[in-house]
């Protein structure tokens, strides 16, 4: 899927992040959610590819990042050790400054980047999700509905490694069938790398933690800084057969963290890159082009 990019695989204070490079541009930085991998941008890469130099990599603790530990707190996977490994490696790369887009987790760990380095992102773009904070403070029927993994995979060890361990294809595979809106989105060879990963215990593991830390450490973080305003130019995307659609104003949402927030609402699910390619593809380039 990604044969014209280079694959590389480099070492941050804290982890070894997986990734692949490619184009030829001002840089630009691609964070997957869960529970997939760099992968997910396949469709739109290429494309991107032709304005920008591309970096998608594996967040760690997923894909062939690799997995350390969270600690009884969690830290190992709070967004700002997530967002300082992406950091580290765009340094690595040679880029200080860069423009950055994360759908799901990836835009968490993007919108703490954005925090954190403020320096280092020109641009943020944030697919399918409100800022964690927002969740948590507004949780009610609908969204515990919607969003039931947020509350399953937080509970302690073992309970949802052991869950999800029993028939990993399973619970994958019924995830993508919930949040998609459209079917046949998903290529056959993704859905396999997303698998192939997936069936490690140490990446539910490791994705497990990186839940618990939102509900905790991340809290922390966001509590401290609750009322600072993103410098950079933010662009929100979300699916409008999605969750975040129906339950919120994503724009006021975003609104209430950053400055200057422009946005809009994609035909598909949650699975923008792959449910709608063609439209997330010239949103991408038109915001980070401007």
């Amino acid at each position: 899927m990604l044969k014209d990019f280079e694959p590389l695989r480099i070492a941050t204070e804290g982890a070894e992040i997986n990734l692949v490079k490619g184009g030829d541009g001002p840089p630009l930085l691609l964070l997957h959610g869960y529970p997939q991998t760099l992968a997910m941008w396949h469709k739109v890469m290429p494309g991107l590819a032709e304005r920008f130099t591309v970096v998608a990599s594996d967040l760690r603790g997923y894909g062939d990042s690799s997995k350390p530990p969270g600690g009884d707190d969690h830290a190992g996977y709070a967004k700002r050790a997530m967002a300082l490994d992406q950091v580290e490696v765009m340094r690595a790369l040679g880029f200080e400054r860069f423009f950055v887009a994360g759908h799901d987790r990836g835009g968490r760990v993007a919108h703490r980047m954005a925090l954190d380095h403020a320096d280092a992102v020109a641009r943020l773009a944030v697919l399918d999700i409100v800022p964690t904070h927002k969740i948590f403070a507004t949780t009610d029927k609908a969204l515990a509905t919607a969003y039931y993994h947020w509350f399953f995979l937080i509970q302690p060890y073992d309970l949802p490694e052991r869950l999800i361990g029993a028939d990993p294809d399973y619970y994958l595979r019924r995830l993508f069938a919930r949040w998609g809106a459209i079917g046949d989105a998903f290529a056959p060879e993704a859905v396999a790398e997303y698998l192939r990963c997936f069936r490690d215990p140490e990446t539910i593991h490791a994705s497990c933690e990186d839940y618990r830390a939102a509900a905790s450490i991340d809290l922390e973080h966001d509590d401290a800084d609750l009322e600072t305003k993103l410098a950079c130019p933010l662009l929100a995307l979300w699916g409008e057969k999605a969750a975040m659609h129906r339950l919120y104003d994503v724009l006021a949402c975003w609104r209430e963290r950053a400055a200057d927030v422009r946005g809009r609402a994609l035909p598909c699910g949650h699975y923008l890159p792959e449910e709608a390619p063609g439209e997330t593809l010239a949103e991408l380039v038109a915001f980070f082009a401007a």
